[in-house]
């Protein structure tokens, strides 16, 4: 029986089902893996048992990925679970931003006690008259999960859409419509845009990516959207041109200090993905991440090691060991398994950034000293014994 430890409200049911062979603890020191949403795990010493940790969700920055990563802890998130939500939340935004909806709707619940307000509603229309986006050059930061479906969802909507993303992958790159055309830097992408999109991870490349040089590109009552982190934006800037009216609107996800007082902002609680559909489909991904790590060792969509299968574990028993991405660790550990003649059937080695992640079956079961020799290795943070 594997022990599950579930942090926060999964769904808004509260029904999170793993399965045969799964159960759920109440204390953490029991557990051998969490299942979490958005709590804060910064300043949290984690038991020498968790061996996994999986975030229904795709930002992580309220988990330590690498000092975990360096106790031999796994790391996922479910990226592109919640993108369908995100991607609608965008639409609304721009929609919003272009039609006076909220300040039509303001004037009606102010003039609601006027008898002859069906009159008065018809003159006063002239006030919130808005324009449409068909047409309308808007430019996507981020080809992604998100990016590439608001990107496609803006070509449906007739839009001239423009796409920046120097580390697109081939998956991404394939699902985009061949309408969306890609620029090969930001200020290209900025130039003369109406509506300016943002949907990449916050780092140490993108944080304040968008500032006042940007901003300065855009075409004049642009409209800029934020929903994808509060650091991607220099706030300062951003709230300059909305005084000075070069942006006539600033959508974000994100209340800060500095947004919740600018002009001319929509400013929602960091609900881009806050919708049934999303949390279902985000936890769906991160139980069939935990069970497949747990089970067979396999890594899919890990933020702190590379993404390594070997399948279904059927040999007498796969050793999966993590570790830090440093020479000669692979000789060190073959050297072991022929001192104890193990006959090694499969053996798969992937790395990423610092650290490394090596597996491999055997046609037998090892012996403890075997294993104790594996775990002694200088730079092993782990050895796993998958039965």
């Amino acid at each position: 029986m594997r022990n599950i430890k579930i942090i926060d409200d999964i769904t808004k049911d509260g029904q999170v089902d793993f399965g045969e062979g799964y159960d759920f603890v109440e204390n953490i020191e029991d557990a051998d893996a969490i299942l979490m949403r958005s709590t804060d795990l910064h300043g949290f010493t984690l038991p020498e048992g968790i061996r996994a940790i999986a975030r229904c969700g795709a930002g992580v920055n309220n988990i330590p990925i690498e000092e975990y990563a360096r106790q031999g802890v796994v790391v996922f998130n479910s990226p592109g679970a919640n993108s369908n939500a995100v991607k609608e939340m965008v639409l609304a935004m721009m929609i919003m931003s272009s039609r006076g909806i909220m300040q039509s709707m303001k004037w009606v619940r102010e003039n609601a006690e006027d008898p002859d307000i069906y009159v008065h509603a018809e003159k006063a229309k002239k006030a919130f008259v808005g324009r449409e986006l068909r047409g309308k050059r808007v430019g996507v930061v981020g080809l992604g999960n998100v990016g590439s479906k608001v990107a496609n969802a803006c070509v449906e909507l007739g839009m001239d859409v423009f796409g920046y993303d120097p580390f697109i992958s081939v998956e991404h790159a394939w699902a985009l419509n061949r309408e969306v055309q890609r620029v090969g830097t930001l200020e290209d992408l900025c130039r003369g845009c109406d509506y300016l999109t943002l949907h990449v991870p916050s780092k140490a490349d993108t944080i304040h990516m968008i500032s006042e040089e940007q901003l300065n590109l855009l075409a004049p009552d642009a409209v800029l959207i934020n929903f994808a982190r509060e650091t991607i934006v220099d706030e300062p800037a951003v709230d300059a041109a909305l005084r000075a009216g070069k942006l006539s609107w600033f959508a974000c996800d994100f209340a800060t200090p500095g947004t919740v007082n600018m002009p001319n902002t929509f400013v929602t609680t960091h609900s881009g993905a806050g919708t049934n559909e999303a949390e279902a489909n985000c936890a769906d991904m991160a139980i069939s991440e935990l069970k497949d790590y747990m089970e067979n060792g396999n890594i899919a969509h890990s933020v702190n090691y590379p993404a390594c299968s070997m399948g279904k574990a059927r040999a007498a028993s796969r050793i999966a060991c993590l570790h830090a991405n440093v020479p000669n660790m692979i000789g060190q550990i073959t050297r072991i398994l022929a001192d104890d003649n193990a006959n090694v059937q499969r053996m798969v080695n992937e790395s990423a950034g610092e650290n490394a992640y090596t597996m491999f079956d055997t046609d037998e079961h090892l012996d403890e000293s075997t294993i104790e020799a594996l775990k002694q290795i200088p730079s092993m943070y782990r050895v796993r014994v998958i039965k």
